[in-house]
This record gives structure tokens, C-alpha cells and sequence, in this order.
């Protein structure tokens, strides 16, 4: 047959790969065997794609023309293909979460929130600022929500519970004089979802 075309997707996103019988028979024959979300290892020539750019893919500018080609495992067909417009349901797509991780929108979801820690943590920091984690487990004091409670392993009949603010921490940090404390903080509040919140 023709040529055999292939999108490789990686962390960087969507690039077409090209795969001429020419070159190599046994290695089109392979490229035209894949299926969705095999696991392959090519390594060829990057060329400009000339007046066929794809301008809806950020590598849309550019080709690779395989020159070898490794399968690294085989897919069984996925229960939904991830980067679908036609999103599955969310219980399905929690039970394959390493699927849906693989969905552009989720991807860039999660390189924006990257990019926004990061910018957060850079302005405290030029602000003479430290990051402190606070501790995670602690003693269970009475605010406005339900503790989430975790048993002690080691004190039968004990248990720890996870923050619901980081509130006595950083009062602690302020008395002890460290007046410019910054912290992401992850709080656990058993309590129902409310409309001001």
C-alpha cells in the first residue's frame, strides 16, 4: 500500500508520523498493525509538512518520517478514546483515570494550574516570603466542620485528624516571629457542598 500515517501523542501533544513502505515493508506493516493507545518508541527525520500544516495541533507544522519503529506494549481497545469531544461518564472516566489524564483538556487543566502555583510561589518568594508545610495530621479541635479522622496505628483507640485549616499552625509560625509565612494547604472539611462557597 501508500504511505501509513500515525498520531504519536506524548506530554508535548499530537505529531503525525509517516511511515513508507518503501523505506522498510516489515516496518509500514507494523505502523499499519497499531491500534489506539499502543505504546510506541519511533525515532526518524522531523521535516516541515509544507502546505499540508494542520493549524488545529501545536506540532501541526512538522512531520516525522519513521525510520525505526518499537512497539513497547500493546493496547486492549480502551473503553472510551481519551480527547473525545463526546466526554464519557464520570464514573467511567475515574475508574480509568490514567485514560482521561491523557485528554488534551485535561492536560492543559493541568499545566495552568502548574503555571499558576508556580507564579503564586515566585511572588512570595520576592517578597521575602517562606514556604512552610504545616503538619497534616494532628489532634482533632472543634471547628466548623466534620473532621476527617485517620486511626493511630501505633496508639490502639487514638486518632489523628486531617486539617481543616491551617489556622493554629500559622498562628504558631507568627508568634514564633515568622511574619511572612506562605503555604498551599490542602484543608479537609466533612461537610456538604453550600452555594457561597
Amino acid at each position: 500500500g501508500g504511505l501509513a500515517f500515525i498520531d504519536l501523542r506524548d506530554r508535548y501533544g499530537v505529531t503525525q508520523i509517516v511511515f513508507n513502505p518503501d523505506r522498510d515493508a516489515a516496518m509500514h506493516e507494523l505502523a499499519r498493525s497499531l491500534r489506539a493507545e499502543d505504546v510506541i518508541q519511533v525515532s526518524g527525520e522531523v521535516v516541515l509538512r509544507d502546505d499540508r500544516e494542520n493549524e488545529k495541533l501545536a506540532t501541526g507544522k512538522i512531520e516525522i518520517r519513521a525510520h525505526e519503529l518499537k512497539v513497547l506494549n500493546k493496547s486492549k481497545t480502551p473503553p472510551f478514546e481519551p480527547g473525545t469531544s463526546e466526554l464519557p461518564n464520570e464514573e467511567l472516566r475515574l475508574t480509568y483515570r490514567f485514560l482521561d489524564l491523557r485528554s488534551e483538556r485535561l492536560q492543559e487543566a493541568l499545566k495552568v494550574r502548574h503555571r499558576l502555583t508556580k507564579l503564586t510561589r515566585d511572588y512570595f518568594d520576592e517578597h521575602q516570603f517562606l514556604e512552610i508545610e504545616t503538619p497534616i495530621l494532628g489532634r482533632s479541635t472543634p471547628e466548623g466542620a466534620r473532621d476527617y479522622l485517620v486511626p493511630s496505628r501505633v496508639h490502639e483507640g487514638s486518632f489523628y485528624a486531617l486539617p481543616q485549616s491551617p489556622q493554629i499552625y500559622k498562628q504558631i509560625l507568627m508568634i514564633g516571629g515568622y511574619d511572612r509565612y506562605m503555604q498551599i494547604a490542602r484543608c479537609f472539611r466533612d461537610e456538604d457542598l453550600r452555594a457561597d462557597r
